[in-house]
């Protein structure tokens, strides 16, 4: 009877002191979450007619410049661009697209290449040049990316040309979840009432703007020696890759080369906001170093620049090492530039405000990605 009694005590006490026992221990903090970088997607649909040049020649000012109010928010988003050229039939095309991509260095170099010619009669092949941008284009299944569509031309559609319809297109946007914005330039009466319905239809916004698009490229006093900047870095690069992607890389530098110097210093921005990337896209051997994304052990020798295949490890690795510290100091040059710019900026955008100059193409769709980008939870502002 004893042992029955103690048993039935500890039965009894057993649990009570593993509760109290527990009651004492200090838990351990959670983890926190990795914090998740929003994502923004935004295909420009361009009228390339020869009454978009002043538009047009804006665009290729000014690209970089709106990428860095893409990427303005915190934390900083991942943005992929694309383009869709679209002139009518008869012209020498209809419509020409690319893909959405992070490597806004392409971007910028295929916006150079786009040119206003052709049109004649009003309409355009809107239509054709909207399928693209949704049924061509490699959108995010993701409904937690912000995904937008500019429609930017002076002309209304053909209607009277077999194959897809706006109406169509605006339902399989929103079945994507792909916003589409549409920027009417110049006053033709008979784009108005299309640019709206297209916009209301893909629950996106109408705005209308001067034919020119009336931006203005603003440059500042310390252009000038980050565009020399922007020149020293592409001494330091190392591309590497097969033959095609080393040229193409090379190609990519020589058109930021090229640049005004205001464009120049809007792309080493860009690149800063990134995390002090020297160049977009990948194929750069320092930026794949310091991200951590490749061993110099790992990579091969034919992927290598001709100049540095003939060194051996020790040796490729010393003039690696000098390249990544030349790098680092022009960056921290950069840095300290970019800093003194913004805020020259920032002065200079509130006196263009003040004069009613801030009406423009740039100006409207940095507020409606700042409007929009906050349904997914993106925020801008300080």
């Amino acid at each position: 009877m004893k042992t029955d009694s103690l048993n039935t005590d500890l039965l009894i006490t057993l649990p009570l002191a593993l509760l109290l026992a527990a009651s004492n221990v200090t838990a351990a903090p959670a983890a926190k979450p990795a914090l998740t970088k929003p994502r923004i997607e935004v295909c420009f649909v361009l009228d390339t007619t020869g009454s978009m040049g002043g538009l047009i020649e804006g665009a290729k000012q000014k690209i970089w410049s709106i990428a860095n109010e893409m990427i303005s928010a915190k934390p900083t988003p991942e943005l992929k661009l694309g383009l869709v050229g679209y002139r009518d039939r008869g012209d020498d095309y209809v419509t020409k697209h690319f893909d959405l991509t992070a490597d806004i260095d392409a971007i910028y170099g295929e916006l150079q290449k786009f040119q206003a010619n052709g049109g004649g009669d009003t309409p355009e092949s809107v239509n054709e040049a909207l399928a693209d941008a949704v049924r061509k284009l490699s959108w995010s299944q993701d409904r937690s990316v912000l995904k937008i569509i500019f429609l930017v031309g002076d002309a209304p559609p053909h209607m009277d040309y077999g194959g897809p319809k706006y109406s169509d297109l605006c339902q399989e946007a929103v079945k994507k979840d792909i916003l589409i914005n549409t920027v009417q330039c110049g006053r033709i009466a008979e784009t108005t009432p299309f640019w709206q319905e297209i916009a209301k239809l893909a629950e996106g916004s109408y705005v209308a703007i001067a034919q020119s698009g009336n931006m203005t490229v603003v440059e500042t006093p310390l252009d000038k020696e980050l565009a020399k900047l922007n020149r020293e870095l592409g001494g330091t690069f190392i591309a590497y890759g097969r033959e095609p992607q080393r040229r193409a890389f090379f190609a990519k530098q020589a058109a930021s080369e090229a640049a005004p110097a205001a464009v120049a210093a809007d792309r080493l921005r860009y690149g800063a906001r990134l995390g002090g990337i020297a160049s977009t896209g990948g194929g750069e051997l320092i930026d794949a170093l310091n991200a951590g994304a490749v061993k110099l052990e790992t990579v091969k020798k034919e992927e290598l620049p001709p100049e540095l295949r003939k060194l051996g490890e020790g040796e490729l690795k010393a003039q690696v090492e000098r390249q990544q510290k030349v790098r680092a100091d022009l960056q921290a040059r950069v840095t300290e530039l970019n800093k003194r710019r913004d805020a020259w900026l920032a002065e200079e955008r509130q006196r263009l405000a003040a004069k009613g100059k801030a009406d423009a193409f740039d100006g409207k769709v940095t507020e409606m990605i700042h409007t929009q980008a906050a349904k997914k939870g993106i925020r801008y502002g300080k």
